[in-house]
């Protein structure tokens, strides 16, 4: 019988990112958990296997593509209304209950998550995106980390048209994977899902490494925005939702911060959505925290304004949203507020496709 995992090892090439550490185990470093892998097996992933003291890496397939607007992602500060061709491939380096995508995250770690492979080359998937109208391509769906040398091979092949590229990441990076990623990467969404270390072990995962990467992401000079899906009673307390403000605002007041509605799904039907009134109480904490531009998300036309981009400055509405539509952009082209001139955070302005 021919398994998942018998179909992905014909997919695969020998890595970038790690190193032998003796006659038995190498050491990957595309994510946090810098697994020691023994022969013969897989790093916590699934996904990264050692195979006759090599580290083979996911390689030349993806297990879904298709366009999406860029708010999606959800990038709000990224060239409004514009197209992003989203890709991805299987396997995580966590293992959230909630996970809105564990058909792919969880293919390899739970028989009930069903996702195909289908062959593919970076020139075909840049070809479908240019066709579809996108100047974004973004790695999502599953955990990009764990397969980021194919999504480098894309977003070579994306640069050479002259489209920019995007990441959508629980943020477990490691310092070795965003040098390696920073050539050829623009724009970075880190989900930060808890601060508190215990929650994230429940995850599969720790908080640490999770804050030392959106400092170094920052610093690095990625477009960086935060997502924080707010359940109740699992992250939901103003005490945490304050903590991780402070946090952001400690990297820069400038970083978005999209605070998203939980909405049952995978091994978590329970609690109940969140409702309208803790996201407005999550987007005042965080602007309380002195953090430039807070949104409600997952919750299109119930949230009022925080929908909404407005200047820090003067105040005034500059970009109007209902969910992923875009009302309204007076956002100038030099990426300012028309009202009083003030610079606003953010990559504005579309790229350009190369003739």
């Amino acid at each position: 019988m021919t398994t998942l995992e018998n179909v992905l090892a014909r997919y695969t090439r020998v890595g970038d990112l790690w190193e032998k550490i003796d006659e038995r185990r190498v050491r990957c470093h595309a994510c946090g958990h810098e697994c020691p892998i023994f022969e013969g097996q897989a790093g916590v992933c699934k996904v990264r296997r050692n195979q006759e003291g090599r580290l083979m890496v996911p390689w030349g397939y993806v297990s879904g593509a298709q366009c999406d607007p860029i708010e999606k992602k959800p990038f709000y500060h990224v060239a409004p209304g514009s197209s992003a061709f989203s890709f991805g491939m299987l396997g995580c380096d966590l293992h959230c209950s909630y996970c809105q995508n564990w058909i792919t995250s969880q293919a390899l770690r739970d028989p009930d998550a069903v996702a195909g492979a289908f062959r593919a080359t970076p020139e075909g998937l840049v070809g479908q995106a240019l066709e579809d109208g996108a100047k974004f391509i973004v790695s999502t769906y599953n955990e990009p980390l764990i397969t980021v040398e194919w999504a480098v091979a894309v977003f070579q092949a994306a640069r050479e048209v002259g489209m920019a590229t995007g990441f959508v990441s629980n943020g477990n990076a490691t310092k070795e994977v965003l040098k390696y990623l920073r050539p050829h990467l623009d724009l970075y969404k880190v989900d930060l899902k808890s601060f508190s270390d215990e929650q994230y072990r429940k995850l599969g995962g720790r908080l640490a490494p999770i804050l030392d990467s959106i400092q170094r992401i920052h610093d690095m000079g990625f477009w960086l925005e935060v997502v924080t899906l707010v359940v109740p009673g699992f992250n939901d307390s103003s005490s945490e939702l304050g903590q991780i403000a402070a946090f952001l605002r400690s990297v820069s007041p400038d970083i978005p911060w999209h605070v998203t509605a939980f909405h049952g799904d995978y091994r978590m039907t329970q609690p109940g959505d969140t409702p309208v009134q803790t996201l407005e109480r999550a987007v005042d904490i965080g602007r309380a925290a002195g953090l430039h531009y807070v949104y409600a998300g997952n919750a299109p036309g119930m949230v009022g304004e925080n929908e909404n981009t407005r200047c820090p400055n003067c105040g005034k509405r500059l970009v109007r949203r209902r969910g992923y539509h875009i009302l309204q952009n007076l956002i100038t082209d030099e990426g300012r507020c028309p009202g009083c001139q003030a610079s606003i955070a953010g990559r504005w302005k579309a790229p350009q496709f190369r003739a």
